[in-house]
């Protein structure tokens, strides 16, 4: 057995409330850091070029086998950090984030439009930080 808990604050006092992520999320036990994940299959093929969807279903699918190598999900994420090529992707982001991502339990979240990524084809990074429940005992 497990003992994990995450607290959720999304509007501390005096803070407007996030629309779309969580704006605090604490909780004890193991840190997950995970790298970048783009969409990019697992031969190394861009996934959906110039589709914003497309891509970010592949990179949170990345996302998901990324956790599970550490014993991780989504319901163990904190933060998700976003680097986007064009901000005005983030309506077809959202609801594939929540595909992956319970609504109710939304981690703090930051957005970046960046200039460019590492392959030109790529409009989307991103990356996550997650805190696993320690083995009890």
């Amino acid at each position: 057995m497990t003992e994990s808990q995450l607290t959720y604050i999304t509007a501390p006092e005096g803070v407007a409330p996030g629309t779309g992520y969580t704006q605090v999320v604490t909780g004890t036990g193991r840190l997950v850091a995970v790298s970048g994940q783009v969409a990019l299959d697992e031969r190394g093929q861009v996934v959906g070029p110039g589709d914003p969807a497309a891509q970010t279903r592949q990179v949170f699918e990345n996302l998901r086998r990324c956790l599970a190598a550490a014993g991780a999900t989504f319901d163990d994420v904190v933060k998700l950090t976003y680097f986007v090529t064009d901000i005005g992707h983030l309506p077809a982001i959202r609801p594939v984030r929540d595909e992956f991502v319970d609504a109710g339990r939304l981690p703090a979240s930051s957005a970046v439009q960046v200039v460019a990524l590492f392959r030109p084809e790529l409009l989307l990074e991103v990356e996550a930080f997650a805190v696993v429940p320690e083995p009890a005992g």
